[in-house]
């Protein structure tokens, strides 16, 4: 890597459960990383919740070893990101939050930072609308853990311009990750197949037909599901699967990706999942 990108940070605007997992990952790749949030208890939660990510990247041998992390600033105030390499923006997933949010990093960066909105279904173009430059927006799509997980699904808006492009796989190269490119559309690839899954799997959970954990065991041991769904489906965050599939729902009518009950129910009682604590299972302290 040339030195000017190692001194110049990459910025990751949010620090949710992606926003933190998107930092670990940039940071344990050696580049330095600002994070910014509306909220300074949430930046000081990430902070100390960021150490303990790369400790587990560092247990996992998911860090490339030949690297020193990079350094973490924190910020409230978006004219910090003024020199980014590039921002990543993983706020929560409403489109009319997420355009806010990416036309005031645009006012602010060079027009030539890629924006790479960090989103699991609101097309690309949509809210390209909302920029002045639509040419700067590219989409990703981290799997959580974002630090443990090497494929990135990106998202190429019909106005994307080439550069964009080029800034973004640059930065994945950086990050030893590996891109799969896929066309604009409503919940892309990896949500349209994900999301109605995980919401059948809560919905058979709600209608008494097996537990949690008989779901997550055949799905395991029969399918060959990694974790289970109902255990992916808290890591992912319960609200974070709601937004996602009412987004989906309300852009494409279908009753699969309608949230269930079930899933509704444990959103209203704050049971979020790993990050609140409990969700289908008990973590016993929220993260």
């Amino acid at each position: 890597m040339a030195a000017d990108r190692q001194e110049c940070p990459v910025a990751v605007v949010g620090a949710g459960v992606m926003g933190m997992g998107i930092a670990a990952t940039v940071l344990g790749s050696g580049l330095p990383v600002v994070l910014l949030d509306i909220d300074r208890a949430a930046l000081d939660r990430a902070e100390r919740t960021i150490e303990l990510q790369l400790r587990h990247a560092r247990m996992m041998d998911a860090l490339p070893p030949d690297r020193t992390p990079g350094r973490l600033v924190t910020t409230t105030s978006v004219r910090a990101l003024a020199g980014a390499r590039a921002v990543i923006e993983a706020v929560v997933e409403h489109q009319a939050t997420k355009a806010e949010v990416l036309t005031e990093v645009a006012a602010v960066v060079d027009p030539s930072t890629p924006l790479i909105s960090n989103t699991s279904g609101i097309p690309i173009d949509e809210l390209a609308d909302a920029l002045p430059r639509p040419r700067q927006l590219i989409g990703t799509h981290f799997m959580n853990p974002a630090y443990l997980i090497d494929l990135v699904e990106v998202i190429r808006g019909p106005r994307t311009d080439e550069a964009t492009v080029t800034g973004l796989t640059s930065l994945l190269t950086d990050l030893n990750r590996r891109a799969v490119v896929v066309r604009d559309s409503h919940g892309f690839v990896t949500s349209r197949l994900l999301h109605p899954m995980l919401n059948d799997a809560a919905r058979l959970v709600g209608e008494a037909v097996a537990t949690a954990e008989d779901v997550d065991a055949l799905m395991v041991g029969c399918l060959g599901h990694r974790t289970g769904p109902l255990r992916t489906a808290d890591l992912i965050g319960l609200d974070n699967l709601v937004d996602s599939l009412a987004a989906l729902y309300e852009r494409t009518g279908e009753q699969r990706y309608r949230p269930c009950e079930q899933l509704l129910a444990k959103v209203r009682d704050g049971d979020l999942g790993r990050k609140s604590g409990r969700g289908f299972y008990d973590y016993g302290e929220a993260l």
